[in-house]
């Protein structure tokens, strides 16, 4: 079989959309499986779809006599699905499944953690010592698609920005124990940025920014929860110059979620970015972030790791993610991924998201009633998901309906043909070495 239907895994938390709402995306894609038997609770939040061989939750398989084996199990006992130059490379890691990508769909109805995930150094360091809480010892770089309007935190602000908000808005300045000096250095650091950003500079940015970061981060309770209080009542009963309409409110939003936390005042540190439909960002080891509504497709690098500091119930390790931070600082424009054409795609119906990392890529194929898309033999496994319509996919002799919310596995060296009865939408993430 080169086309194998998936069984997905379905994780309810907090911050997910509720049952109840026409736009829960994980709750619409799950209920078109019925293998999962998904009975839809109007009040629980479904949050996130899984997809892969991350033992965490893994997909199973529908093989031809009903069996539904762990999809893991079938690619260990049969390489040739995954492909020698993809096994070669990566291996088959018993503790992160076969695939070395995992895919996800999101539906985010409140934010999620101020996070970072680490680099494989730090992942076997934090893995070694603190296995309870991190489960593994990958990296984690990811991409979001958004298939739906998203917004979220990706990376550090230019310093001259956070600068700015650090001499203009008094809770903050109070918090981070910003005396002049401290202004001094980050107003320096943000000129230099702006005029020449070598090397030199880049080390004074970071050093500036760190500073200033891990005051926010490392601050008393008794002194941030006053401040994230006062503020927000400030911004609700009088316009502030300041700060600008959408991040105003952005905190009044954060707050009532996460009542006087530390993590709302990470607004005035990180990107603010919005995304539509199709848009993407990719997010490096070692970056800070948070997803704050919408849905998203989300691909990523076989780890369950976060470092947690933020917007949280959750355990927090605040030193670790203070230390582990590249501190870069850019517009968040710097972070969106383009998605040309695909050239495996004759008839020009797919785009290609394409990270600079070799763990996966990820491939959308949008196809018009009665017509047909043909993906080349990819050199590795592939993970497909409708998100849209119905149809057949078809490998030679192989023919098998396809419709929204459906998953499939897709072996390595596989001529992949899209039939589409109506409109027809197809997310597919994949691995291919470079030749």
């Amino acid at each position: 079989m080169s086309i194998i239907q998936l069984v997905p895994g379905v994780q309810s938390y907090d911050w997910g959309i509720p049952g109840s709402r026409d736009d829960c995306l994980v709750a619409n894609f799950a209920e078109r499986t019925p293998e999962l038997n998904l009975a839809r609770e109007m009040d629980r939040p479904y949050a996130e779809l899984w997809m892969g061989t991350h033992p965490t939750l893994p997909a199973r398989a529908i093989l031809k006599d009903h069996t539904t084996p762990l999809l893991n199990d079938v690619l260990v006992q049969d390489h040739t699905k995954v492909g020698h130059d993809v096994e070669h490379i990566f291996g088959v890691d018993k503790t992160r499944g076969a695939l070395p990508f995992l895919f996800k769909v999101l539906s985010i109805n409140k934010a999620l953690s101020i996070q970072a995930h680490p680099d494989k150094k730090l992942a076997e360091k934090l893995n070694a010592e603190k296995p309870n809480m991190y489960k593994d010892d990958n990296h984690k770089p990811e991409m979001a698609i958004a298939l739906q309007p998203f917004e979220g935190f990706c990376g550090f602000r230019p310093l001259k920005e956070i600068a700015e908000f650090v001499r203009t808005i008094p809770e903050l300045r109070h918090v981070l124990g910003a005396d002049q000096s401290m202004c001094a250095r980050l107003q320096e650091a943000a000129e230099l940025q702006v005029q020449l950003n070598n090397a030199q500079v880049q080390e004074t940015v970071r050093a500036a920014l760190k500073g200033a970061f891990s005051a926010l981060m490392h601050a008393k309770k008794d002194t941030y929860a006053p401040a994230v209080a006062t503020l927000d009542k400030r911004l609700r009963t009088s316009q502030d110059a300041a700060v600008p309409s959408e991040l105003s409110e952005l905190v009044q939003r954060l707050n009532e979620q996460y009542p006087q936390d530390v993590g709302v005042l990470c607004i005035f540190f990180l990107n603010y970015v919005r995304l539509q439909k199709g848009e993407a960002i990719f997010l490096k080891a070692n970056e800070p972030h948070a997803y704050l509504s919408g849905n998203i497709l989300e691909c990523m690098a076989a780890s369950d790791n976060v470092v947690r500091a933020g917007l949280t119930p959750k355990a927090r390790d605040v030193d670790v993610l203070v230390d582990m931070l590249t501190y870069e600082s850019c517009s968040a424009e710097k972070q969106r991924l383009e998605s040309p054409l695909w050239e495996g795609d004759a008839t020009k119906s797919t785009l290609l998201y394409d990270p600079p990392i070799p763990e996966f890529s990820m491939l959308m194929t949008n196809v018009a009633a009665g017509a047909k898309s043909e993906h080349r033999a990819i050199n590795g496994p592939s993970i497909v998901l409708i998100t849209q319509g119905s149809g057949a996919l078809k490998a030679g002799s192989e023919s098998v309906p396809a419709s929204m919310g459906r998953v499939f596995f897709v072996a390595a060296n596989t001529v992949l043909t899209v039939d589409a009865s109506e409109p027809l939408i197809m997310a597919r993430a994949f691995v291919e070495p470079s030749p």
